[in-house]
């Protein structure tokens, strides 16, 4: 078993809404209910999140949980999000997950980019 950081609300939260949706797919991949959300270069602004589900958490991920669904970030990864929220969010653009961003000094117009 790995050992990881409980986060507060301070540090990153997922939302009810963004677990509810991580909760159905993984249950239709057969999957764990573990997102993790990852920061890497590129991008149009300089970083891109990048989400995806997770078999297992790893020894260096910090964890958070929302009704059963567990949200992980890499400590690099969690400089550049400290202090956000992950939504999921319906629009007539289409349906995506979403970083709220604090410490994004700006970012693309899709919004899975940022520049800090």
């Amino acid at each position: 078993m790995t050992e990881t950081s409980e986060l507060t609300g301070q540090d990153i939260i997922l939302t009810p809404n963004a677990a509810k949706r991580v909760a159905m797919i993984a249950e239709k991949q057969d999957k764990p209910a573990i997102l993790r959300l990852a920061v890497e270069g590129g991008g149009c602004s300089g970083f891109q999140y990048r989400f995806g589900l997770a078999e297992s958490i790893e020894s260096d991920d910090i964890a958070v949980e929302e009704a059963g669904v567990t949200l992980v970030v890499d400590e690099i990864s969690l400089d550049l999000v400290r202090g956000s929220a992950v939504d999921f969010v319906e629009s007539l653009g289409g349906n995506a997950f979403q970083v709220s961003n604090p410490n994004a000094a700006s970012g693309c117009g899709c919004g899975s980019s940022f520049s800090v």
